[in-house]
């Protein structure tokens, strides 16, 4: 900061420094009407909300089980069908909202012929949601068209 002096040498030239008291002054006053004038700005309105726990309800596919025996025999979720009845019912599942899953069941004797075939009956009728159910190692199969009773756990 400059200050005054009583050097008569030194009083002959222009005083060169800011006065930065006006300046941290006027920054102050800026300061202080933004932090009262920024609460008046936000226009909020009080509200309780409900609160919701819900997921949205978003409706499963349906699952077809479709089996091949060892003699090619098909089976549409356990009821004995031909192909030409599994291609018209891949159809008519097709056009549903949402598609249904197609798990393919097929006994490890059939021809992969048989399993070709289903595959490409249901690709054509627009079906994209195909799997396939094997059964782990270890475990006897269930005979197509019954439900699996659950395995009893080994006794130590």
């Amino acid at each position: 900061m400059a200050f005054a002096s009583f050097d008569a040498n030194r009083s002959a030239g222009p005083m060169t420094d800011i006065n930065m008291v006006p300046l941290i002054d006027v920054l102050l006053v800026l300061l202080v009407i933004f932090i009262v004038t920024a609460p008046l700005l936000t226009h909020a309105v009080k509200l309780d909300l409900p609160q919701v726990s819900s997921q949205p309800h978003l409706p499963k596919p349906d699952a077809i089980n479709f089996a091949i025996d060892a003699q090619g025999a098909r089976f549409w979720n356990g009821a004995p069908i031909s192909r030409e009845q599994a291609a018209e019912r891949f159809v008519a599942e097709a056009v549903k909202q949402p598609q249904p899953e197609v798990h393919l069941r097929a006994d490890d004797g059939v021809a992969y012929r048989h399993v070709a075939q289903t595959l490409a009956d249901a690709s054509r009728a627009g079906l994209t949601k195909l799997g396939f159910v094997s059964e782990p190692v270890g475990t006897a199969a269930a005979p197509t068209g019954s439900a699996a009773a659950p395995a009893a756990a080994p006794r130590p």
